[in-house]
């Protein structure tokens, strides 16, 4: 088996706003003191919150958590819309808001939850003929997106304020809310399509991811408290955090590790990942359940 390095880990980041998900990458390069280091799962430079990185070896767990489901703490502005969806964009519409009532903005969110249908909003990563669309819709040519499946699990207000009566501002309502959500799901779509649905339109103004499968909020590290400290989340508990553990035999972490297949052990979800560890609590890796058999999904050690 192959040696894993103090450097093989997670590092959960609490990202500041104004800053791309690319740029945190960047910035944790240079603290860990390799090139080797990628996230799971695209936070907006508005939003603040977890931001899993992955440094070294970690960087396989990498696309296996991006499928994980994510919750979210939110402020959504009723009475304006915006090019992105969010307050980063120009303002493209306006109606007021202050007549909408809680019964009518609960049977909105209620439309909004579980299995939904949603289109992505223009100003995304999403790839139309190879290209992103934000290039595309900044170049003035905006595409044309499908929706696509994604899961709302829990959309909950929690608070409601009417924002200021003068100027601009008149008439808007902003809407305080938690989400929990599959991968995939865009928050500021959910905005959009809330404003929507209520006919006054809406934006995003605050999104602070606070989990990321296991992951949460109150394990993140600034990047000020990185650069004084700089520790990973090693191997073996990151992927304790986010997937069903298997313990295996000598023998059984012998096959494992050389890409060898090994009998079912059951218990997880058919196609879950399940992090499989040797007798001395290395974790060898991935694995899958199908056919009768448990394969490797990636091998760690």
């Amino acid at each position: 088996m192959t040696e894993l390095t103090s450097r093989d880990g997670l590092v959960i980041v609490d990202k500041p706003g104004g800053m791309t998900s690319h740029d945190v990458v960047a910035k944790v390069r240079r603290l860990a003191g390799t090139r080797k280091v990628g996230h799971a799962g695209t936070l907006d430079p508005m939003a603040t919150g977890v931001l899993v990185v992955g440094v070294e070896k970690a960087t396989r767990l990498l696309g296996y958590l991006t499928l994980t489901e994510k919750e979210y703490a939110a402020t959504i502005r009723l009475g304006q819309t915006t090019s992105t969806d969010d307050a980063e964009g120009e303002i493209t519409g306006t109606a007021a808001a202050e007549g909408v009532t809680v019964a009518a903005i609960d049977q909105a969110v209620a439309a909004l939850t579980g299995e939904i249908l949603q289109v992505p909003p223009a100003v995304s990563a999403i790839k139309v003929g190879g290209q992103r669309a934000y290039k595309l819709t900044r170049a003035g040519a905006a595409p044309e997106l499908k929706a696509r499946p994604v899961t709302v699990y829990e959309f909950t207000i929690t608070g409601i304020q009417r924002v200021d009566e003068a100027g601009e501002t008149a008439g808007l309502l902003d809407i305080d809310a938690t989400v929990r959500c599959s991968s995939g799901t865009y928050i500021r779509a959910l905005a959009r399509d809330l404003g929507a649905a209520l006919g006054t339109g809406g934006h995003l103004t605050r999104l602070r991811r606070t989990r990321v499968g296991g992951y949460r909020a109150d394990h993140a590290r600034t990047l000020e408290q990185l650069a004084e400290r700089f520790e990973v989340l090693p191997l073996a508990q990151a992927a304790a955090a986010a997937f069903p553990r298997r313990d295996l035999t000598e023998d059984e972490a012998r096959r494992l590790a050389h890409g060898g297949r090994l009998d079912p052990a059951g218990g997880a979800a058919d196609g879950e990942p399940t992090a499989a560890y040797a007798p001395d609590g290395t974790l060898i890796a991935l694995v899958t359940e199908e056919s009768g058999q448990a394969r490797p999904l990636v091998v760690f050690a």
